[in-house]
């Protein structure tokens, strides 16, 4: 190959690497300016916004913030729907709609959609693509088409500390007890007591703990090890990469 076309051919490989970290700069500048945290909320005017909770960049279709409350430390992730009321620019009255409590997380491409009050309790963590609404299509009309009748609605209360999987639904009028796990892809409605593992469409309870015999029925992995106390959150993460000193050999 001609001197000349190596220069050309590596002149243009430099300027591609040169355009692709100039790109993911920018990108990078784009999500960290519109992320929506309570110093910094842009155009979104919510209820309340708890201190260290934040809404990546993009996001989703939010309405009706004056009647979403979020609770502090949140983490709402790219692409999440929040909305209060059926459409925007709707009196909703007094009271909150839509409330997150302290440490929800809310995976990517979820959607909260609380016609009705949703309330999520404090420390409930919710995969990607999670649905949790608080209206349903009617049918009852066999002659109308569905999207024309008028929605049911109910409300919907997650309990504290729950784990909610990738895709699942939580339809309206659903009841959430404290610590439930919901499995990926489930459909949940109806009361669901504290302590207990749902899966299926409709959702079932599958797994469920009772104070005398434990899980039942039992659990097929070891109990994880409890993180001893003073352990931090850097030096869990030294723990979990691996280093020259990590191997059968490290003493």
């Amino acid at each position: 190959m001609p001197k000349n076309r190596n220069m050309f051919s590596s002149l243009a490989a430099w300027r591609r690497r040169a355009l692709s970290r100039a790109v993911h700069r920018g990108w990078r500048w784009v999500q960290e300016t519109g992320a929506v945290t309570a110093d910094r909320p842009g155009a979104l005017c919510f209820r309340r916004i708890g201190e260290g909770t934040r809404l990546a960049f993009p996001q989703g279709t939010v309405f009706g913030e004056p009647w979403i409350e979020l609770g502090s430390h949140c983490v709402i992730g790219e692409q999440v729907t929040l909305t209060a009321g059926l459409m925007p620019d709707l009196d909703l009255g007094p009271d909150p709609i839509l409330t997150l409590g302290d440490g929800v997380v809310l995976g990517r491409g979820s959607h909260v959609v609380a016609d009705t009050t949703v309330t999520i309790g404090p420390d409930t963590y919710c995969g990607p693509y999670v649905y949790i609404t608080s209206t349903n299509h009617s049918y009852d009309d066999p002659h109308e088409p569905v999207g024309r009748q008028w929605p049911r609605m109910e409300p919907v209360a997650i309990g504290p500390g729950c784990w909610i999987g990738t895709g699942a639904v939580i339809l309206p009028g659903a009841v959430l007890g404290r610590n439930v796990v919901v499995a990926a892809g489930a459909v949940v409605r109806g009361e669901v007591p504290d302590h207990a593992v749902v899966a299926g469409a409709p959702a079932r309870v599958v797994r469920s703990w009772d104070p005398e015999k434990g899980w039942q029925p039992p659990l097929r992995t070891p109990a994880p090890v409890p993180i001893p106390s003073g352990v931090t959150p850097e030096q869990l993460l030294a723990l979990a990469e691996p280093g020259e000193n990590s191997g059968p050999a490290a003493g």
